[in-house]
């Protein structure tokens, strides 16, 4: 498979009250700012906010099942938290190519995620292995990224619901 810099690609969930729920049940992060809206209501949040880490768990379900897709390993993620993202937000991960070593088979990816109001909340970046990614994948097309990306448009029907890949 060949990757070229600047290609794309997203997934948007909708953060709901179970998905937090679950993500604390499953790694065992009980803290109250994410379970426990009185708790919560006292924070300089004023509400319960989502996990950061889940988040971040919609750039590896896009790596390991969107783009570069199935068999893609994880060799490092940098991430920065940078505003809260809180139950009901919409939140739209996007994955973007800035190099590949093709003789290692390893991939560097910028990594965003961005609320319903076009606020970044976390940024990063990624370091995958690809030599075990099927050839069949889609070649997706370079696109330009925005220095500040626009608040993404309503549409109920674009929502993804996932779940954590193996990547």
């Amino acid at each position: 498979m060949d990757f070229t810099e600047g290609q794309s690609a997203s997934l948007t969930h909708k953060v709901t009250a179970a998905d937090v729920e679950a993500f604390a049940k499953v790694t065992g992060d009980t803290n109250p700012v994410h379970l426990d809206e009185a708790y919560a209501a006292d924070t300089r949040f004023g509400r319960r906010i989502a996990h950061g880490m889940l988040a971040v768990s919609y750039i590896s379900a896009i790596l390991g099942t969107k783009f570069p897709g199935p068999g893609t390993i994880y060799l490092s993620q940098s991430v920065s938290f940078l505003a809260p993202v809180y139950i009901g937000d919409e939140i739209t991960a996007t994955v973007t190519v800035s190099k590949y070593r093709a003789e290692k088979g390893v991939l560097t990816l910028l990594t965003e995620c961005w609320n319903q109001s076009g606020v970044k909340v976390v940024d990063g970046q990624a370091v995958v292995l690809v030599t075990d990614v099927a050839a069949a994948q889609p070649t997706l097309q370079a696109q330009p990224v925005p220095a500040r990306r626009p608040a993404p448009q309503a549409d109920p029907t674009q929502a993804d619901q996932t779940s954590e890949s193996a990547a």
